[in-house]
């Protein structure tokens, strides 16, 4: 997302001043809790991870209150729908098929290359047998496109534990999640393949009828990419990693 360089984060903080979401106002940030580095369940079972912090951020400059809510991937965007909690803040691509029945604020995160990872010692023909994927997910989406077999379970964990019991020759995942989960096997998973583009950024899901929490979400968005904050929070907890606003 390209955004107006002459615009300075003190001053697009100040705009909070004109909106028209009351300041203050109890927000309800649902997320999945499962997908490390994105979100997930701390040692004292409380949500932790870059979008608690990146959310906790927002709603400090829009000067709302904000409370967490813990919600299962294949229903999160039916109960924003139904209004059990105002957005969605899960590592969620923005993408047209759900553009269709909710809306999106900008960008907060870009586009994050998909991996396959399969057990130590497979071939890349590992990507063409029966691929696991969390299901609703592009990852899902983009297995049944190709000539692989698309096994789909309901958390990220189930999809990598189907690959270490046999169900499946590899999962494919976002990058960010997958990496981790390497680097902690001790051997016993690999990347497989390529890394496969799809999606677009994360975004925050927004019901289509709250144009005035959109709007307010932008312009916090917008100021922490503008002073730089943004960028910290993706080096924090993603190994480094430089993004440019």
């Amino acid at each position: 997302m390209t955004f107006n360089k002459l615009l300075t984060g003190a001053a697009l903080i100040a705009t909070f001043a004109t909106s028209a979401v009351a300041e203050n106002k109890t927000i309800r940030m649902g997320t999945e809790g499962a997908y490390a580095p994105y979100n997930f369940i701390n040692d004292s079972g409380e949500v932790d991870g870059f979008e608690k912090d990146v959310g906790d951020e927002l709603c400090k400059r829009a000067n709302l209150t904000c409370t967490w809510v813990v919600n299962e991937w294949d229903t999160i965007i039916p109960n924003l729908i139904s209004s059990n909690y105002d957005t969605i803040i899960a590592g969620m691509s923005i993408t047209d098929e759900r553009d269709e029945v909710i809306d999106f604020t900008a960008e907060y995160f870009p586009a994050d290359p998909s991996t396959y990872v399969a057990l130590a010692g497979a071939s890349d023909d590992a990507i063409n047998g029966i691929v696991a994927a969390q299901t609703s997910t592009i990852q899902a989406a983009h297995v049944a496109g190709t000539s692989a077999t698309v096994v789909e379970f309901a958390t990220p964990e189930e999809t990598v534990a189907a690959v270490r019991n046999g169900e499946a020759d590899a999962v494919l995942a976002d990058a960010a999640y997958l990496s981790d989960i390497v680097k902690a096997s001790n051997g016993a998973l690999a990347f497989v393949g390529k890394p496969v583009a799809i999606g677009g950024g994360i975004g925050m899901g927004i019901r289509e009828s709250d144009g005035e929490l959109k709007a307010t979400m932008n312009k916090a968005i917008a100021s922490m990419k503008a002073d730089g904050s943004l960028a910290k929070l993706i080096a924090k907890w993603f190994d480094g990693r430089s993004v440019e606003y």
